[in-house]
């Protein structure tokens, strides 16, 4: 899809508050308000824009335990990894998961209400899983940078 100076001006500003009114978003992107309109639709129907969400505070919200959690497989067959992707796309638990080189196959992002909540999700929810041979679990200390952003516009 090719952005136009105007389109990349909307979605930064989308981005970084989608609930602001089609009369602000079409003044930052130096549209109309019809030519903002439309364009939001375009994105919409062509996927770039996937959906609007509310971004919340994970430890406002009980979850006081996150952790980078690194998954080996059993065995690299396209059986497993169809499986335990399947798996991991159902457990809430879970808020991203990427398939990564190195000697780990997945890591994956995880939130816990508590040390008990982990030990438990870890040893019932991953553990058990028969294409799972191992996981090691890197506790975060402090989130530094967290955005949502893509660096639409440069730098």
């Amino acid at each position: 899809m090719q952005l136009t100076a105007a389109d990349k001006r909307l979605l930064a500003a989308l981005q970084s508050d989608v609930t602001r009114s089609q009369a602000d978003l079409a003044a930052e992107a130096g549209m109309s308000r019809t030519s903002c309109w439309r364009r939001v639709r375009e994105f919409e129907e062509a996927g770039l824009i996937r959906g609007k969400v509310a971004l919340l505070d994970p430890k406002l919200a009980g979850f006081t335990i996150e952790v980078l959690l690194l998954v080996a497989m059993t065995e690299h067959t396209d059986a497993n990894r169809l499986s335990f992707e399947q798996h991991v796309r159902d457990l809430p638990e879970v808020l991203e998961c990427f398939s990564v080189s190195g000697d780990r196959d997945y890591m994956l992002q995880v939130v816990a209400h508590d040390m008990d909540s982990y030990t438990r999700f870890l040893n019932t929810q991953v553990l058990t899983h028969e294409t799972v041979r191992s996981a090691s679990s890197t506790f975060v200390l402090k989130r530094v940078k967290y955005s949502t952003a893509l660096p639409i516009g440069g730098r």
